[in-house]
């Protein structure tokens, strides 16, 4: 799925972030400095944020007056919005039903998505009893349940060590590609964006700049990212 931000205007008090570009199916990193707007820019895409000016289209229809569960759109953050008073399997299948009543094939739904993660063991644990890794693998997989054609992902590793952040990043490129949906994902780290972002959106200076190939875009920074690179 195509989304097209059509003259976006995004302002908080003082702050004003403008997007007029088009994101296409694939994995798309969003990086620049603290506070330049990247969550504002997707949390616009999903419909938390009402921007004061412009269009947000899913592959050309226009949704920006269309309340974000009515978007086809999944966001995930890196606080995984678990509920610790319920397991592992029930955190799951809240991706499928709110009053966690499941039929004999939803069951096995999220069975089977706790097992795509690495966590067909753990149905029964509390939040609690789980590392931070694992913790994102449950939220994970209630956004697997959830099946929207565009995953939004906004800092969801960014407390993880780096061999794990990898593992769960190499995760969400099998998941995206299986379910051949549109990625998009907020970083502060370039590491990511190579490892698994074919374009990136740099949102810098009050403008989130059409994507460019990742590679393109990092091996040749315009003086923006370079002073946020420190190179």
């Amino acid at each position: 799925m195509d989304i097209t931000l059509e003259n976006l205007k995004i302002r908080h008090g003082n702050f004003l972030l403008h997007a007029d570009l088009t994101i296409k199916n694939g994995t798309t990193a969003i990086i620049g400095p603290s506070g330049g707007g990247k969550s504002s820019l997707v949390l616009a895409i999903a419909g938390f944020d009402k921007p004061a000016q412009g269009r947000v289209l899913f592959d050309h229809t226009d949704l920006s007056k269309t309340a974000p569960a009515q978007r086809p759109v999944t966001l995930l953050f890196q606080e995984n919005n678990l509920f610790p008073h319920l397991s592992v399997f029930q955190n799951t299948a809240l991706g499928l039903r709110s009053n966690l009543k499941l039929s004999r094939a939803q069951t096995d739904q999220v069975e089977n998505a706790l097992s795509r993660v690495g966590l067909s063991n753990m149905g029964a644990r509390l939040p609690g009893a789980l590392s931070g890794g694992q913790r994102q693998r449950v939220a994970l997989a209630r956004a697997l349940l959830r099946d929207k054609p565009v995953l939004m992902l906004d800092e969801p590793f960014a407390a993880l060590g780096p061999a794990l952040r990898h593992e769960m990043l190499d995760l969400v490129a099998e998941i995206r590609a299986a379910q051949n949906a549109t990625l998009l994902l907020v970083t502060h780290n370039p590491d990511d964006a190579r490892r698994i972002a074919e374009s990136t959106i740099l949102v810098a200076d009050g403008q989130a700049m059409p994507p460019l190939p990742t590679k393109d875009l990092l091996e040749n920074p315009p003086p923006a990212l370079r002073t946020y690179l420190g190179t």
